[in-house]
């Protein structure tokens, strides 16, 4: 999509598409959603030609409440409120983070890039820290990475351990292999726990480490290169 160039905003980017003032190697382009990889040559509005977009890659450590899309047809707050008055240009969330859930959130403007971090059968592990409202013992541990059916889905854990526990709560390390909708939160469930906190704390070997919450960071060339 024409927006993942950083010249305008994604909105924008979409009816100039529609009412066809976009060209690729000199074809019109009419589906807004069409994938543009970073380096390709041969885009142009009205006509002119446009520059190849500098890559981005950063991090945020995603407050609780926030929703993780452009814009929201409820009106409440987004992400983006964490990137204003930045001029980061157009960025896509890498993955989700559901609006109660919190940590460490990858987004770019690279789409390729993007697409490996999120295969399931070749992207990174994801790290949670997770709050429940029980202290489940060794064999609930087990049956976490075992997994359980959910509406026609098999959810699992790569591993699942105790971390701390107080008299009525405990925290869980859960590693996942791959990112279903609300997985976790599903998954444990099924094993009669509630969630009360969330927190995503690694992607591969990326920590989310002291970011303060709703502060976000360029990734080194080598963290990005380290994650796809």
């Amino acid at each position: 999509m024409l927006s993942k160039r950083g010249i305008c905003s994604r909105t924008e980017a979409a009816r100039w598409v529609i009412a066809g003032r976009v060209s690729l190697d000199g074809r019109v382009v009419r589906d807004p959603e069409r994938p543009t990889p970073l380096d390709v040559t041969g885009l142009a509005v009205d006509g002119r030609s446009l520059a190849v977009a500098t890559p981005v890659h950063l991090m945020l450590n995603k407050p609780r409440g926030l929703v993780s899309t452009t814009l929201d047809e409820h009106g409440r707050d987004t992400v983006y409120r964490c990137f204003d008055g930045a001029g980061l240009g157009w960025i896509a969330p890498v993955g989700r983070l559901d609006k109660a859930s919190e940590g460490l959130l990858l987004f770019s403007n690279d789409p390729q890039w993007a697409a490996r971090i999120t295969d399931p059968a070749s992207g990174p592990d994801k790290t949670y820290h997770v709050q429940v409202d029980a202290i489940p013992d060794a064999g609930t541990l087990r049956a976490l990475v075992a997994g359980a059916d959910d509406a026609g889905e098999r959810l699992r854990a790569k591993t699942a351990s105790l971390l701390r526990s107080g008299e009525r709560n405990a925290w869980l390390e859960v590693v996942l292999e791959e990112g279903r909708n609300r997985q976790i939160r599903r998954l444990l469930a099924a094993f009669d726990l509630d969630v009360l906190r969330l927190v995503r704390v690694a992607i591969g070997p990326l920590a989310l480490g002291e970011l303060p919450k709703g502060e976000w960071r360029m990734l080194t060339a080598e963290e990005a290169a380290s994650l796809s």
